[in-house]
């Protein structure tokens, strides 16, 4: 059972922007804009002139409604879109179109990797709104000389997702926000690379006391940065006497702290009231068709891939855990029997997609860093037994590092595997020049061997088979 005594109650507000769409939510400017110069894509819609009037984007309904499904929400029949009243530069306005007492889902759950086992976290709603414009600041936001304005992303299509305070610890949190990514990414309603689309505000509080929301964050790492060190400043207040105050801190990644902006607003400090340059949306039978189009997602992906495939569930939920990888898996597959007219062992492609994934990671590179091809040539030369588990992890790294092919590779390093007579010579110089090892393993310590393995592996240049050594070093040593 997960221990949890300081109380630590953490809820996210996620917002996902809809950037898969052709237009925003209420005018016609196009979504790709990311690239573009700033206020170059923007209308007197999505610029707040007097006499603009909004004008719904169905197909953001129905992306809203997908992700609603996929998270388990109950959709609604009828939603309304509400203003919400506030001043601050980004907002031209003076309000958001948002929706308040009728989101257009609620009462749902995404289930995690927790502290203890998994662990289900209610989603309170996922409602529909508009983005506000992108402030840029010169330096840190407490001590920036202006703020320049960028109005590009105001009126792009945001779902909020509201969760529950369900999660216990920053490391939580972080796994939260990974699966609702994946979940996004799954949908394709999305695409999590491009600046501002998915930003997260945390709201955390310890020991039940009053509650602290950090703005703004934009990563999954920064979110989990952030709690990390509002844990630590509560704690803190607390420890000195002082009292943990309701209020909005913003999260300054560079420093990794947080800074108090203003007392946290109410409900009732916005003035929400219905949109009445839109109608109320009546969405009924909307859903069910919808729910036919949804995707194989990533939970029923990873029981699909344990039972299809006979891999560990920890290796599926790896493998589901990011949608080009679970795709890549797959793909690799059919690659491998399209083009040696063989199936390949799922397991043995795991491991070495395993490999693979640690390998681009440490370097910081994606998949499309690799070429599909070279890896079917080295499983090849795996499965026919050419060159050994080193040998390939060595390929591997010489084609990130320097380019090149495999059969060069192999050539160029003489990374064919060895057999017979070389291995049994390695062998006898081996226990000729470790004697310690020999009389250590004699002796009756098993672990001596791996030292007698390592020194074959050595003399051969890893081109041994480390099994095979093992076997000749055991009938050598009687």
């Amino acid at each position: 059972m997960y221990e949890n005594p300081d109380g630590v109650m953490i809820g996210l507000e996620v917002h996902v922007q809809l950037n898969k769409l052709k237009t925003k939510v209420f005018c016609g400017c196009t979504t790709d804009y990311h690239n573009d110069p700033p206020n170059s894509h923007v209308c007197p819609v999505c610029l707040g002139l007097p006499g603009a009037l909004p004008v719904i984007n169905k197909k953001a309904v129905e992306a809203a409604i997908k992700v609603g499904l996929a998270l388990n929400c109950k959709v609604e029949e009828h939603t309304q879109f509400y203003r919400k009243n506030y001043y601050y530069p980004d907002l031209p306005k003076g309000f958001q179109i948002t929706q308040y007492d009728f989101p257009i889902s609620s009462g749902g759950y995404i289930v995690i990797e927790g502290e203890d086992g998994e662990h289900r976290v209610g989603i309170t709603r996922a409602h529909m709104e508009e983005d506000p414009g992108r402030l840029v600041h010169e330096g840190t936001i407490d001590k920036s000389k202006y703020t320049l304005i960028d109005y590009n992303r105001s009126g792009m299509a945001l779902l909020e997702v509201v969760s529950d305070p369900d999660m216990r610890s920053p490391k939580e949190a972080r796994r939260y926000l990974d699966k609702l990514r994946n979940i996004l990414e799954y949908l394709d309603v999305f695409d999590g690379n491009l600046e501002g689309a998915l930003r997260v505000d945390a709201n955390i509080s310890i020991m039940g006391g009053q509650r602290a929301e950090i703005k703004n964050i934009s990563s999954h790492k920064g979110a989990e940065r952030a709690l990390l060190y509002e844990i630590v400043r509560q704690k803190n207040v607390l420890r000195r006497g002082g009292v943990v105050v309701l209020e909005t801190r913003h999260f300054d990644e560079a420093r990794e702290i947080t800074l108090s902006m203003r007392s946290k607003e109410e409900a009732h400090d916005y003035r929400y009231f219905p949109e009445p340059d839109l109608v109320p949306l009546k969405i009924s039978g909307w859903a069910p068709a919808i729910k036919e189009t949804l995707p194989e997602l990533p939970d029923a992906r990873r029981m699909r891939f344990v039972e299809q495939y006979g891999i560990k569930d920890d290796q599926a939920k790896s493998l589901t855990g990011e949608l080009v990888w679970a795709n890549y898996f797959e793909d690799f597959l059919k690659a491998y029997k399209d083009e040696y007219k063989e199936k390949l062992d799922p397991k043995l492609a795991v491991a070495w997609i395993e490999v693979l994934k640690g390998e681009l990671n440490y370097r910081d590179l994606t998949v499309d860093a690799f070429k599909k091809e070279d890896m079917l040539s080295i499983l090849e030369l795996l499965v026919s037994k050419k060159i050994t588990e080193d040998g390939a992890v060595d390929i591997i790294r010489t084609l990130l590092d320097k380019g090149g092919s495999p059969d060069e590779i192999v050539a160029e390093k003489g990374l064919l595997k060895v057999e017979g007579d070389i291995v049994s010579t390695a062998v006898e110089e081996a226990i000729k020049e470790n004697p310690q090892a020999v009389a250590d393993y004699k002796a009756g310590k098993e672990k001596a061997l791996n030292s007698l393995v390592g020194a074959v592996m050595k003399k051969t240049k890893g081109r041994a088979d480390a099994r095979a050594a093992r076997e000749v070093l055991l009938g050598k040593l009687g």
